[in-house]
């Protein structure tokens, strides 16, 4: 028998079973659980897709392959310490631990707590991120902790909290897009970042009504040919205008929601006047949308089918992602969208655990249960959970670019604990935050293979994989679900639970950090009782049972598949309609000989591509990363299909190779982010942010392509 769990990869959180396997790779004799000696022989565990209602038995390249990683021969089964000569080596863990501790206090002593970050992951287990955040404010008495979510979901979730006073990704069941007559998809791929999604498109494209907003014919896009809907494809960073275009078209034919907007939202008079600057022919001068597109666009939205607005990183990544954000919400409130049964808004979750990570407490300002860390009431609360005084737990902290941006500096941190993510990878203006981490006195990652980051430790932890651990998930619908423990993991690779509690143990934190993923979830249900993200009402064994666990789930009730039926989450019950408009000067506009860059995901490849690029599958299929370019514009600079290019800004330079296609505009250039080194996307992008959420600019930066001469070649 297999093992029912989850693929670690995405927030669509694919069900799948593993069966474990011997030496050769054969299915071994009752499933029975892998040891440490079949890793490096074949991959551990056999990969069947599971009936669930995310993915229905299918699986994406990715998850196919996931056991392939559990075998990596690079896997870190042994910590590594750094010595004086500079080469990292393997040690023991007590002498690993002891250092970090040892250091760690030192740093305290000398420079006070908030000397000391913590950069978490939403790839971490809601057990772990909980955990996580109670560590760095009990055991470290630090209020620096921020996660890579901050990169993510910052600006739908800001959005959200606005718009309904609650911030989760779907506010429904996935299942409830099957029989959708329209679907509006604004900046989400989803063909090729969750693939089995696209199976919940079907209704939509069968009715003409798949709407996808793209500057780029993604696979997404290209699911609209054959009079399936329509593919819009404005220029970069416009997705605001185009957003006020539609709003307007919808407040002047009369086609809003009267008794809805009336009934259930506030702020209509003010959004009026807002959007009426944005007539359609306007739009079309910013956009490149046609006004007859826009129009048509609108009606179809309006008619009174069931319908769906859903948005993704592509609107969101940006220094104006959160007002972006709500003009989505704003159109689909005008509409009567949320809360309609089989209508809705809903924005799309990437991380495997974006969901959960962000409502647990690894976030600067947030606390168990999506509290506000500053609201009294709720430091109170946790506090009598974790058996301290409310002024033990610090007040906020930093964002995750003013913390990176403090790394050092005097006053800001000199010691880091990563968990879970690859800064020198992911983040924005990686250049410069890969000199933060020179100026650290130490840097401590958590990961299971020599990441970019953790090559750069002085010291690296060594934890667990997915199919060797306990815990729970939420997915980007807000149900919360199990991951179970299908092998043993390696000699010497621990699960950070343990490692938590043995820091936290060396530090002399009285506070308790259990080990157990059933008994850290049992506190955080206490912990999170009461607020937004209750989850008080769910266990692990109803969850073992298949239970369907959405959140808020109170003790004693049944859950919340569908939010907003009756009310929004603010005390009067309404949701928001606040105007929004594009800032003067939030970017700079193009010159002559610059493009503007788009950064996104392929297929085989996930985030940072830390895991992915160690799977040979996925590699050999995308083994490097490819500028792709017009072939109008590539023709202009005088570059050929293939050939070495550099595309180059203030920040930095990426070196790669040129692939030409008309799938993007000609004012464009397309760099996936999965690559580090001379091939990081994010050597280019800015860490301007957005005055709300915090997101950096991802999506719209300016560059220069040029073609690099290669040595030896004619010039």
């Amino acid at each position: 028998m297999g093992t029912d769990t989850h693929c670690p990869y995405c927030a669509l959180q694919c069900a799948m079973s593993l069966t474990a396997t011997d030496a050769a790779g054969s299915p071994s004799a009752a499933g029975a659980p892998a040891t440490a000696a079949t890793v490096p022989a074949a991959p551990p565990v056999t990969v069947s897709g599971r009936d669930f209602p995310t993915n229905r038995g299918g699986l994406c390249k990715k998850g196919w392959t996931s056991a392939e990683l559990l075998a990596a021969p690079s896997r870190l089964t042994a910590p590594l310490v750094r010595g004086a000569d500079g080469v990292l080596r393997e040690s023991t863990w007590d002498i690993a631990l002891d250092l970090v501790a040892d250091r760690l206090r030192g740093i305290r002593s000398a420079h006070g707590a908030d000397a000391v970050g913590v950069f978490g992951g939403g790839g971490l287990t809601n057990e772990k991120a909980y955990l996580l955040g109670k560590f760095a404010r009990l055991a470290l008495g630090t209020s620096r902790i921020d996660y890579n979510g901050r990169y993510c979901m910052s600006s739908a979730a800001a959005a959200g909290n606005r718009a309904f006073g609650i911030d989760r990704g779907l506010p429904f069941p996935l299942a409830d897009l099957d029989d959708a007559e329209t679907i509006l998809l604004l900046g989400t791929n989803v063909a090729e970042t969750m693939p089995p999604f696209i199976g919940h498109l079907a209704g939509a494209q069968a009715a003409g009504g798949l709407v996808v907003v793209d500057p780029r014919r993604t696979a997404t896009a290209r699911l609209t040919d054959d009079a399936r809907g329509v593919h819009v494809q404005p220029a970069p960073g416009t997705d605001l205008m185009l957003l006020l275009g539609l709003a307007h078209v919808v407040v002047a034919e009369r086609l809003v929601d009267g008794a809805y907007v009336s009934a259930r939202t506030s702020g209509y008079p003010a959004l009026r006047r807002s959007v009426a600057a944005w007539w359609p022919e306007r739009v079309q001068s910013a956009t490149g949308v046609p006004a007859t597109t826009i129009r048509a666009i609108a009606r179809r939205l309006a008619a009174g089918g069931r319908t769906f607005i859903l948005t993704g990183r592509g609107v969101e990544q940006h220094v104006d992602g959160t007002d972006t954000a709500t003009a989505a919400i704003n159109l689909a409130l005008l509409l009567g969208l949320p809360g309609r049964p089989g209508s809705g808004y809903g924005t799309l979750t990437g991380q495997g655990n974006g969901q959960g990570g962000r409502e647990h407490g690894q976030k600067c300002d947030q606390l168990p249960g999506y509290r506000k860390i500053t609201d009294p009431a709720a430091r109170a609360h946790v506090a009598r959970v974790w058996g301290v005084d409310p002024s033990e737990i610090p007040g906020p902290g930093l964002p995750a670019i003013e913390l990176l941006g403090s790394l050092g500096r005097p006053g800001g941190v000199r010691a880091l604990l990563v968990h879970g993510s690859n800064l020198v990878v992911s983040s924005p203006n990686v250049a410069d935050v890969r000199r933060g981490i020179d100026r650290l006195d130490l840097l401590v990652v958590c990961d299971f293979v020599l990441s970019e980051t953790a090559a750069l430790a002085d010291v690296v932890l060594p934890v667990l994989q997915w199919a060797e651990e306990e815990g729970t998930m939420t997915n980007l619908e807000g149900r919360v679900i199990r991951r179970r423990r299908a092998l043993t993991p390696p000699e010497g690779a621990r699960d950070e639970l343990w490692l938590l509690h043995e820091l936290a143990r060396r530090l002399g934190s009285t506070a308790r950090f259990d080990t157990g993923p059933e008994a850290v979830f049992e506190e955080l249900r206490l912990a999170s009782e009461g607020g937004i993200a209750d989850y008080s009402g769910i266990d692990y064994p109803m969850l073992d049972e298949g239970a369907e666990a959405y959140w808020p789930y109170p003790r004693g009730s049944a859950g919340t598949p569908h939010l907003f039926a009756d009310r929004f989450h603010h005390d009067d019950g309404l949701a928001r309609l606040v105007a929004v408009a594009p800032r003067t000067g939030a970017r700079p506009a193009p010159s002559a000989d610059e493009l503007t860059l788009v950064t996104g995901r392929l297929l085989e490849h996930y985030q940072s591509g830390a895991q992915t690029r160690r799977v040979p599958e996925l590699l050999d299929a995308q083994p490097d990363a490819r500028a792709a370019l017009h072939p109008a514009t590539a023709a202009r600079l005088g570059i050929a299909d293939d050939e070495p290019v550099e595309v180059a800004n203030e920040r930095g330079t990426v070196r790669c190779r040129a692939r030409l296609t008309t799938d993007i505009r000609t004012d464009a250039v397309f760099l996936p982010f999965h690559y580090g080194d001379e091939q990081a996307a994010n050597l280019l992008t800015s860490d301007a942010v957005d005055p709300i959420s915090s997101m950096p600019e991802f999506k719209a930066n300016l560059v220069r392509v040029t073609r690099l001469v290669e040595a030896g070649a004619d010039s």
